[in-house]
């Protein structure tokens, strides 16, 4: 009795075993996947950055005739093993998570399933199969390269910088809209009229967007030498306004330089990104975070 009674003291329940394996493995392929400073991480990114942009390719080789002719049974069964490849990624992702329908219904979430729901879709409703409209839901498997913004971290500098520079790239587009509507306006009074190409104030506009964009379409010409006069100082000033968002958002690029280094850590609650290295708590949810291993080489 004494040795029944020790033995299940000291056996610590199944089901408390079976709860700290799953966790472990989930924590496990949540660090792979959702973080990209580990070895494990980086290569799970390059492979999948290199499977997305095949799977692209695959696509893109499928639609042409001579191509998809000649090989269009090997490209087809490609394109199911990349098929196949993201829906093991997609599943291995809804696993891991705290909160599956929480990523299911983010952007990357709806794009993962977006890179995948093609080639089913396809497969349970046969009869689209003469229809041409089934390449519209071909061409969806495009999606898969907006993929490539969650494992590039240079995507993230970029994103950063953009929403940085929103204020200034607002500004400048207001003025230039102001810009273009006063030529277009002084253009639709100079050179429109009944049968003539300055038919309307919107067309007179388009042709200012065309101009000052250095464009030249050429399918709307001024005829007298006012409206070149203006449409040639609308060049000029288009010349010199074109460099102005790329000086914005370099400058904002330039600033990240003196931001603190950016990683990949992730919270499993609410899988906010880029949380610091020596966080305890996420910024956003407030739920606490396990540790952190970086990859030391990374």
């Amino acid at each position: 009795m004494t040795a029944t009674r020790h033995s299940s003291q000291a056996a610590p329940p199944l089901v408390n075993r079976f709860e700290g394996h799953e966790a472990g493995w989930r924590r496990r392929v949540f660090v792979v996947i959702f973080e990209a400073d580990t070895r494990a991480g980086r290569w799970f990114d390059f492979i999948l950055i290199a499977a997305i942009l095949l799977s692209v390719a695959v696509v893109m080789l499928d639609s042409i005739e001579a191509m998809r002719l000649r090989f269009g049974a090997s490209l087809t069964a490609i394109e199911w093993a990349f098929t196949f490849l993201f829906t093991v990624e997609y599943i291995a992702r809804l696993a891991c998570v705290k909160r599956p329908l929480a990523y299911a219904r983010s952007f990357y979430g709806v794009v993962d399933l977006l890179a995948i729901l093609p080639s089913y879709a396809a497969v349970f409703m046969p009869e689209l199969h003469a229809l041409f409209d089934l390449r519209l839901l071909r061409l969806l498997r495009i999606f898969r390269l907006l993929k490539l913004a969650s494992y590039v971290r240079e995507y993230s500098l970029l994103g950063q910088a953009l929403l940085a520079s929103r204020r200034k790239i607002i500004i400048f587009l207001s003025v230039v809209a102001i810009v273009v509507t006063v030529n277009g306006t002084l253009l639709y009074v100079i050179e429109g009229g009944p049968g003539t190409p300055f038919s309307s104030i919107p067309t007179s506009i388009y042709f200012a967007i065309t101009t000052l964009t250095t464009v030249g379409f050429g399918d709307i010409t001024p005829q007298t030498d006012l409206g070149r006069a203006i449409t040639s100082f609308t060049m000029m000033i288009g010349w010199s306004i074109l460099a102005v968002p790329t000086g914005i958002i370099s400058s904002e690029l330039t600033a990240q330089r003196f931001w603190p280094s950016i990683n990949t850590r992730t919270c499993p609650e609410c899988l906010t990104s880029g949380l610091q290295a020596d966080a305890k708590f996420c910024k956003n949810c407030g739920s606490a975070l396990p540790k952190y291993d970086a990859d030391p080489e990374n």
